[in-house]
C-alpha cells in the first residue's frame, strides 16, 4: 500500500508503525468502517478502488491526524528513531551474541533457499515460497537494523520537515 503513503503520507506511515491503531481509527472514522483496527482498514484500502469522496475523506483524516499529532506533541520520525536506537543500545549493553547468530541464520536461510530455487536443487512449492518471503522480510529488517535504511531516512526527513512547517 505504498500508494497510501503518497496520498496521505502521515497516515500511511503511521499505519505501519507504533501509532497504527490511532491512524486506523482516523481512517475508519472518515471511511465509515465498523471496525477501527489496522487489519480492517488495510482490507478496506487494499482494493485500491476509492471513490473521490473517500479520497477527500482520507485527506481530511490526514489533516485531523496532523492536528492530533501536534496537539499531543508526537513526532512519528522520532518514535521510529528511538525504537531502533533503543534496540541497538540494548544489544551494545548486554553484549548478547543471539541477534548476530539469528542474523547469520536468517541470511544463510534466505540466500540458501533462493539459490536452491534458482538452481532447481529444490522444487518450488507454496510452503517454500512463503518461507522465502518471510525470510526476505526478516533479512530486510536485519539489514535496516545493522546498516540503517536510506528509504526510511528519506521518509523521516520528509516527515520531520513537514512537522516543522516545511512545504513537503
Amino acid at each position: 500500500m505504498n500508494w497510501l503513503k503518497e496520498l496521505v503520507p502521515l497516515l500511511g506511515t503511521a499505519l505501519g508503525g507504533p501509532l497504527g491503531g490511532a491512524a486506523a481509527s482516523f481512517i475508519a472514522n472518515k471511511l465509515g468502517l465498523d471496525s477501527h483496527d489496522v487489519e480492517a482498514v488495510s482490507n478496506a484500502l487494499s482494493g485500491n478502488k476509492l471513490t473521490p469522496d473517500q479520497i477527500t475523506n482520507l485527506k481530511l483524516a490526514e489533516l485531523e491526524f496532523q492536528k492530533f499529532l501536534d496537539d499531543n506533541k508526537i513526532k512519528l520520525a522520532a518514535l521510529d528513531v528511538q525504537d531502533r536506537s533503543s534496540a541497538r543500545d540494548l544489544q551494545k549493553m548486554t553484549g548478547s551474541w543471539v541477534p548476530g547468530v539469528m542474523a547469520v541464520g536468517v541470511t544463510c536461510g534466505f540466500f540458501g533457499i533462493l539459490i536452491s530455487l534458482m538452481t532447481s536443487t529444490l522444487p518450488p512449492s507454496d510452503a517454500l515460497l512463503v518461507m522465502l518471503g518471510s525470510l526476505g522480510t526478516a533479512w530486510t529488517a536485519i539489514v535496516s537494523f545493522y546498516f540503517g535504511s536510506s528509504q526510511g531516512s528519506a521518509q523521516k526527513s520528509a516527515i520531520m520537515e513537514r512537522l516543522a512547517g516545511g512545504t513537503k
